[in-house]
């Protein structure tokens, strides 16, 4: 059996040395073969040329290069198209994830599982506030979406070659990862574990200084669900609704009563509400115009610069997906 490792990271220089040594000694007790597939995000500090090094000493190491900077989910879906296991594990590069979990992962493949999820009891270094946010996403995301996804599972996860091929089918431009495992179906499983705080360095995805939250969270909204565009047309039925009631009143008020009311603040919040309205339903039509805009014009999700440690025949395959 092989075993694919993906690693997206960027700029993990300080990080790198201690987790291809977990991995080793995670990995080589079992019986099997494996490769670490580093899928590197157009790193601005040593990362490359450290892989590199290695890479000449380990062969098992190997390496893509992106042509810019792409993303997490970009990068995910590029170690997987140049993966070769039977199984694939992808996970971040920050050590918060501890290597030594796959080997739990392997073991309900073994039992049948063909998509493996890792569900996080404990997340060591992370404010409350924070955790807080991401449960209201979580239960915001699985109300609206037409597939569950379990709460506190990252990108962290084991994948059946069949599951694999099935997800690099679908061919997203802007992959909602965690959803889409869920969405190909196969037998799946989970397993519990601590996520730990970074090795070293600074997170990449911090809560106030990265947007890349509020667009997962976005993402994860928009992709496997039409409720949000159901919404905006009920949304616009009720104010319509209110609106007109609110006219018939003020006629029978000025007609059989002979009320006049002045109503300037009246006036002034009902075209402020009326406003906001507007431009709320257009932005949730905008989410949804802007994706088929981005997915109608078939750009590729990423473009490879170059590779190290793959097979030639392998790359030129890739090359020509």
């Amino acid at each position: 059996m092989l075993l694919s490792v993906v690693l997206s990271f960027r700029n993990e220089e300080e990080v790198l040395d201690e987790l291809i040594k977990r991995m080793h000694r995670a990995l080589d007790p079992l019986e099997l073969e494996y490769e670490l597939i580093f899928v590197n995000d157009a790193s601005t500090d040593g990362s490359l040329e450290k892989l590199l090094s290695l890479n000449q000493a380990d062969r098992r190491i190997k390496i893509i290069n992106m042509s810019r900077r792409f993303g997490p989910s970009p990068c995910v879906m590029a170690g997987l198209r140049y993966s070769r296991g039977d199984a694939v594990v992808y996970m971040d590069s920050d050590l918060q994830d501890p290597p030594e979990v796959i080997v739990k992962l392997l073991a309900k493949l073994a039992e049948g599982a063909e998509v493996v999820h890792t569900r996080r009891t404990l997340r060591k270094g992370e404010s409350t506030i924070k955790m807080w946010l991401t449960r209201q996403a979580y239960r915001i995301i699985n109300f609206v979406a037409d597939i569950d996804i379990p709460e506190n599972t990252g990108d962290f996860k084991l994948l059946s070659r069949r599951a694999v091929d099935e997800v690099l089918r679908l061919n997203e431009y802007d992959p909602f990862m965690r959803g889409l495992v869920r969405w190909v179906g196969f037998k799946q499983d989970s397993v519990p574990y601590e996520r730990d705080v970074r090795f070293a360095g600074k997170t990449h995805f911090s809560l106030l200084r990265s947007l890349n939250p509020v667009k997962e969270f976005i993402r994860g909204l928009i992709s496997f669900s039409e409720l949000p565009l159901y919404f905006s047309l009920f949304l616009g039925f009720l104010v319509s609704t209110g609106a007109f009631i609110y006219l018939v009143y003020i006629v029978i008020s000025r007609v059989f009563f002979n009320m006049h009311r002045p109503g300037w603040p009246a006036m002034m919040v009902t075209q402020l509400f009326l406003g906001g309205t507007i431009l709320f339903t257009i932005g949730i039509l905008g989410l949804y115009v802007g994706k088929i805009h981005r997915e109608m014009k078939n750009r590729p999700p990423y473009i490879v610069e170059s590779t190290a440690g793959f097979d030639e025949d392998t790359t030129d395959d890739e090359q020509n997906s």
